[in-house]
């Protein structure tokens, strides 16, 4: 027994150091944040203030993307950050999550057209039923 209490000891302790060594985003009341990762040092850039939630702070970060993709950059992923909550803008869509290496979770989907929308929202046109 004493074997298995070491083990589950030393699995224990390496979760709580491996929590411990995440990045934790800014918790400042309604400023967005746009976050630089170079290497191991991670940088917050204050995007706006006064941000409503962070669905509009997502939608600032989008913009940003946008604006940096029509002057010829080629950056198509950005992330962001609000109120002690870290926001991924990808490919697919958006992505929250507590830290920046922990698990994230999806929250805005792309539509057809590329602009973001909240899953559960999108609608699709049904599919043209079958003449008799």
């Amino acid at each position: 027994m004493n074997r298995i209490s070491l083990i589950a000891a030393s699995v224990l302790a390496l979760a709580a150091a491996a929590c411990s060594s995440s990045t934790r985003a800014p918790t400042e009341p309604g400023v967005c944040h746009h976050v630089v990762q170079d290497g191991e040092e991670v940088r917050f850039n204050v995007l706006a203030e006064d941000v409503e939630s962070i669905e509009f702070c997502a939608a600032r970060l989008e913009e940003m993307r946008l604006n940096f993709l029509r002057l010829g950059g080629s950056t198509s992923e950005v992330m962001g950050a609000y109120q002690g909550q870290f926001i991924f803008i990808q490919r697919e869509g958006v992505y929250f999550g507590q830290t920046l290496e922990g698990g994230r979770f999806f929250a805005l989907a792309r539509t057809g057209d590329g602009r973001l929308a909240i899953p559960g929202v999108i609608q699709r046109e049904p599919a043209p039923e079958a003449a008799d």
